[in-house]
């Protein structure tokens, strides 16, 4: 595996020029120091992706390199794939989130053209290789730097599983696993460089499932109920409803199950459906008014429906305070700059997305202003927001134009184009943390906006309490 060792040498040469403060050029000298194991375990986790709650390799990968280096492991029951590894002790706690699940269908080899690994297996296309590998990266940095100031407090790295559809921070914070935390750090995978401060969108996902009673459709239909009638006047309705819904919403469905035979009247049916706002509480009326759909859907063709939550995310709770503690660390750790055969590789896998807008590759060199507008994607890592405060950025592992959950995207998370976006994460959170512990003051800042930020608000997932991790529809 070839790293480029000479551009990454004066790439850390500018940065190190940069920075003016030398506990700062300390700090991303330990960075590119501990860089080349982390790097091997970012390639190693693209090549054995693993779905939500199935990450066994990848979160024994990452917990055995943490322990290595000193951190305390703890497990939490019912979830073989999360863990927590903490060095230090006392106040401040510094989290740090580090995610590694695949997804399913986006197996790929680091070519520019769709070439699954293997047919129809699992792959990195949102970039969690590099998300777990930096974090984990960062806070074995922080532990360094820590060690020689002599800073107090804990450092902490959270192994979160399954937030492709799973909501493993949910059952984390159920676990009490953020309860003693001052402040969290985040980050994920993008296009571009920048701090967030926009709200991502609450989700809430379900099957809907109906029964009706079986019949032969041409010799007795006045016999059978149809359940796939029922779903779609339900769908129906759901469309119906866009006009009455504020414009932020999003509601998106498939039918995953509609009939045996067209000459029988379908027994039963299912869709799956996926609901967003901006805003919890409002999110929750919508939902109420779906499933409203869902049983009028069920009274009009005399059939039974049920309906299974399987998914709920909270929107993200911002938090000024942190955002410009990120932005100036982003801008510390720099961007990306590609070679020339990087730059070939690039316009191959850009050529792929025709008719998609392609912004300049020197946006990846850049630190974008932090984030407003509204992303209309969701992540568990709002539920975290609403009971610590979150700090959240995005670092460029993908070249500007390329999407996430795309045969692209994990083409370039397993390349050195991955890597070197996966590098200004790990220098960023490392300057943050390192910060927020010898600033009792900032993290006091935090801990004020996430309170103004919460008031007369309590978080309440919308996934029931009953549902357990890794539980799937049946």
């Amino acid at each position: 595996m070839t790293y480029h060792r000479a551009t990454l040498g004066l790439a850390l040469a500018s940065l190190l020029a940069a920075a003016q403060d030398p506990g700062q050029r300390a700090a991303l000298d330990a960075v590119e120091k501990l860089a080349p194991r982390f790097r091997e375990i970012s390639r190693q986790i693209w090549e054995q992706p693993e779905v939500g709650w199935q990450e066994k390799q990848s979160s024994a990968l990452l917990r055995a390199e943490l322990e290595k280096h000193g951190f305390r492991i703890r497990s939490f029951e019912g979830m073989p794939t999360a863990f927590a590894a903490e060095w230090g002790e006392g106040r401040p706690v510094i989290g740090i989130l580090g995610e590694y699940d695949a997804l399913p269908g986006l197996s790929q080899e680091d070519v520019p053209e769709r070439r699954p690994r293997v047919q129809g297996a699992p792959g990195h296309g949102c970039g969690h290789n590099l998300f777990g590998a930096a974090s984990a990266l960062a806070a074995v940095a922080v532990k360094e730097r820590m060690l020689a100031l002599g800073l107090k407090g804990t450092v902490r790295f959270y192994g979160t599983p399954a937030e492709e559809g799973g909501g493993g921070k949910i059952f984390l914070i159920r676990a009490g696993a953020f309860r003693d935390a001052d402040v969290v750090l985040a980050w994920h995978p993008g296009d571009f460089n920048a701090a967030d401060d926009n709200p991502y969108l609450a989700n809430i996902s379900a099957r809907i499932r109906f029964r009706g009673t079986p019949a032969h459709a041409a010799g007795a239909p006045e016999a059978g109920r149809s359940a796939l009638d029922a779903l779609e006047l339900t769908a129906h309705a759901v469309n119906l409803m866009r006009e009455h819904v504020p414009q932020e919403t999003r509601m998106h469905y498939i039918v995953t199950s509609g009939g045996a035979a067209a000459n029988i009247v379908p027994e039963s049916a299912e869709m799956s459906i996926i609901v967003r706002h901006p805003d919890l509480a409002e999110l929750a009326r919508i939902w109420e008014r779906v499933k409203k759909c869902a049983e009028a859907g069920a009274l009009a063709t005399e059939t039974k429906v049920e309906i299974e939550i399987t998914s709920s995310y909270a929107n993200f709770k911002r938090n000024p305070p942190l955002r410009d503690l990120l932005d100036r660390s982003l801008r510390l750790a720099g961007g990306v700059r590609y070679t020339d055969a990087e730059r070939a590789f690039i316009e191959k896998i850009r050529a792929t997305l025709a008719g998609r807008e392609m912004p300049p590759l020197e946006r990846a060199a850049e630190v974008l202003p932090p984030k407003t507008s509204l992303s209309s994607v969701s992540t568990d890592v709002g539920d975290v927001s609403w009971v610590v405060p979150v700090g959240h950025f995005t670092a460029a592992t993908m070249p500007p134009g390329v999407p996430l959950h795309t045969w692209q995207s994990t083409a370039c998370a397993g390349t050195e184009i991955g890597r070197k976006g996966m590098m200004v994460a790990a220098r960023a959170l490392t300057l943050a943390t390192l910060e927020l512990l010898a600033s009792p003051d900032l993290v006091k800042q935090a801990r004020a906006a996430f309170e103004e930020a919460m008031r007369g608000q309590t978080y309440r997932s919308l996934l029931p309490e009953d549902r357990r991790p890794g539980q799937t529809g049946h």
